[in-house]
């Protein structure tokens, strides 16, 4: 059994639109009073404030706060609980001598989500209609079946736009064996290349549409700040960016499932990404490729298929030669094809598909190079 989370677009009417804003802002409001009082609590007494400590008192804040008083209790519950999470992931991180980020105050524009955690208390389905405590019988757009059992859900806003999280509890589902392994190695000049000799394009989805951003972008820097206009502007700029990001997961999903539905190990090179961006020159082409999302969609869909994810060394991958091995001495992120001198010719990114596979522990290495290294009779079926 494992979680899996199916998303759906929402539509409120205008009134159930403006409880679910009312619900959010209690919950930030809430969010930064228990903060608040763990910090206090750790300043002035060096005592530490607990989940359960500060659960106790939401029936308190209820019976206090008007706002708070209207809304479900287990939506406060949640908020408490995800802080207490913020806090876990902070202990972690400084255990760990990482940049801890200590947790933060939420403004107005910092906050868009509240959760319920039982289904049948405070949510469940009315016909084809989401009913929430509190705020009626919302229309969903229901555009793909749901699977499994209902445990929790999280209402979110995005881009002005309201969508409901179900987390469900499904089985997974073993796909049934190819007995074919390969090698991915991603890049920006081509997104992947397989040791298939199969190489997909980057589609630079952000450097598409910059022309439209900086315009959305200079929209909202005329406007004044706190009035009206100045909200349409940020929504529009949010719309675009949510775009974007849409059509990069999009993208990258359908990829994804490709490789699992047709590969039983998959190998790919283990980047360390945050590093990686620090290069100014490069990070924003590298955020646009989206190596990190692809790489933990394989992984997600691999254990629910019953597939293999490894990750391998990516050093030196695109230097050596993937028949004889050699290094070679002077290759620059220009030189887009490798010959070496034991005959060897191919583009630069299969040869280092090819590496990937070979550190992996490809079983079938022993063939010879002529038919291993063929060429493919039909690309990616994206």
């Amino acid at each position: 059994m494992m979680l899996k989370t199916f998303k759906y677009r929402l539509y409120p009417s205008g009134a159930q639109a403006q409880q679910l804003a009312e619900t959010v802002e209690a919950c930030r409001r809430w969010y930064n009073l228990c903060l608040e009082e763990r910090q206090q609590a750790w300043e002035q007494e060096k005592r530490k404030v607990g989940k359960y400590e500060q659960l106790a008192k939401v029936k308190e804040h209820r019976r206090v706060d008007p706002k708070a008083g209207k809304i479900h209790s287990h939506i406060l519950q949640v908020v408490v609980q995800d802080l207490d999470k913020s806090f876990q992931a902070f202990f972690r991180r400084a255990k760990a001598g990482e940049t801890p980020g200590y947790p933060r105050f939420k403004g107005r524009n910092r906050f868009d989500s509240f959760g319920l955690k039982e289904y049948g208390n405070g949510f469940k389905l009315d016909g084809r209609r989401l009913r929430i405590t509190g705020i009626g019988r919302v229309r969903v757009r229901w555009h793909r079946k749901m699977e499994g059992e209902i445990k929790t859900l999280r209402i979110r806003r995005q881009a002005g736009q309201w969508y409901a999280c179900f987390a469900c509890e499904v089985e997974g589902q073993l796909l049934p064996s190819t007995g074919k392994e390969i090698g991915v190695d991603v890049g920006i000049h081509h997104l992947l290349a397989t040791s298939d000799h199969e190489i997909v394009e980057n589609p630079h989805w952000y450097r598409e549409e910059e022309s439209k951003l900086r315009v959305l972008q200079r929209r909202v820097s005329r406007r004044k700040i706190g009035g009206t206009n100045r909200q349409k502007a940020v929504m529009g700029l949010q719309g675009q960016h949510e775009h974007i990001a849409n059509r990069r997961k999009d993208y990258l999903d359908k990829l994804a499932n490709y490789l699992v539905t047709n590969y039983d190990r998959i190998a790919l090179e283990d980047l360390h990404i945050t590093g990686m961006v620090r290069n100014q020159h490069l990070s924003k082409s590298i955020l646009d490729a989206g190596w990190g999302y692809l790489k933990q969609r394989l992984v997600d869909k691999a254990v629910e298929a019953g597939r293999q994810v490894v990750l391998v060394d990516p050093s030196y991958t695109s230097r050596t030669c993937c028949s004889c091995g050699e290094t070679f001495a002077e290759l620059s992120l220009a030189d887009r094809w490798v010959a070496c001198t034991c005959g060897l010719s191919m583009d630069r990114d299969v040869n280092a598909a090819h590496n990937i596979l070979k550190r992996a522990g490809h079983a079938l290495w022993g063939e010879s190079t002529a038919n291993r290294l063929r060429l493919p009779q039909e690309a990616l079926p994206l």
